[in-house]
């Protein structure tokens, strides 16, 4: 067994293949040429976003049996192709699913509290009371949007806030639990106040928080998005955070998270959105924790154990 790491990962995976006596190669700086080049030498390759994992790569990756990603989704790799070629699919969404549950409850109360801006205006000796007062998460309606490993993981700690929570998700059948109602999406449009997505990134969610999506909210609302920036249409959000449907948001993500690549009509939308006080931004770090670093390590090194027995 030969494997590929092409991408920054926790000394723990190292550590694993050591102990297993299985052989690899650590190329956390390559370039996607020379990792074509040489792919087809190994039967394992470990990546976290990088590169794109597309048919070209994989028709070139002729004795691949794995890909394992260090982190909760897999996007950044032709899945049916991979799938079609016989290739074994591991992630670790297990691994940074805290991570995003706490980012997420730090985001909503901030927003609710206005605690971002009030910071910046006391830093100005701004002392104003009245424009800063939040609202209460208790008696809340929360609805989240995927009820996987994140969104189960941010439902158990809202738990504690005294607010009522709902989760739509695309399986069929899912049972309610003790943090969250099973509800159908329509219901949990009629309901929220806060609507958090948790989904993984395909063709059904690509753009799902759309015009027809935000028409079909009842209330005005939260949005938090810590999933995959490419599922909220930017354009739909700011047009709906200008005439004050959607209260706030926070995103962890955006359409386009290599800034120095914007459109014109990107560059735009993000000015605008930028310049908005209800609008609080983070760069793709919700599951990046200290933590989670080495969790995805663990989740990955247990899951390849798995199919090497």
């Amino acid at each position: 067994m030969q494997v590929l790491i092409i991408d920054d990962i926790h000394p723990f995976l190292l550590n694993f293949f050591d102990q297993k006596q299985i052989a690899y190669t650590y190329l956390p700086d390559c370039k996607k040429e020379d990792i074509l080049s040489i792919i087809e030498q190994y039967e394992g390759l470990v990546v976290r976003s990088k590169i794109k994992i597309d048919k070209n790569f994989l028709e070139k990756a002729s004795n691949l049996c794995w890909i394992a990603r260090a982190g909760s989704g897999m996007d950044n790799v032709d899945v049916a192709f991979a799938k079609e070629k016989g290739i074994i699919l591991l992630n670790a969404p297990e691994g940074n699913r805290d991570a995003v549950a706490e980012h997420c409850v730090g985001m909503l109360l901030s927003l609710m509290n206005k605690l971002h801006t009030a910071h910046q205006e006391v830093k100005q000796k701004i002392w104003n009371r009245e424009a800063n007062r939040g609202i209460e998460l208790q008696n809340k309606t929360v609805g989240i949007i995927g009820y996987g490993n994140t969104g189960k993981a941010f439902a158990r700690r809202l738990s504690s806030f005294g607010c009522k929570v709902l989760a739509y998700d695309h399986k069929e059948n899912l049972p309610s639990d003790e943090f969250a109602e099973m509800v159908s999406l329509l219901t949990l449009q009629n309901e929220a106040d806060v609507i958090s997505l948790h989904v993984s990134l395909n063709e059904k969610s690509r753009k799902m928080f759309n015009e027809n999506f935000v028409q079909n909210c009842a209330k005005n609302f939260i949005l938090l998005n810590t999933a995959r920036g490419e599922v909220v249409d930017t354009a739909v959000l700011l047009k709906y955070l200008k005439n004050g449907k959607i209260v706030a948001a926070g995103l962890d993500v955006l359409e386009n998270e290599k800034l120095h690549t914007l459109t014109q009509e990107q560059e735009q939308i993000f000015s605008e959105l930028t310049a908005l006080p209800n609008v609080l931004l983070t760069p793709h770090v919700a599951g990046w924790t200290q933590e989670s670093y080495r969790k995805i390590s663990e989740v990955l090194a247990e899951k390849i154990e798995k199919i090497l027995i």
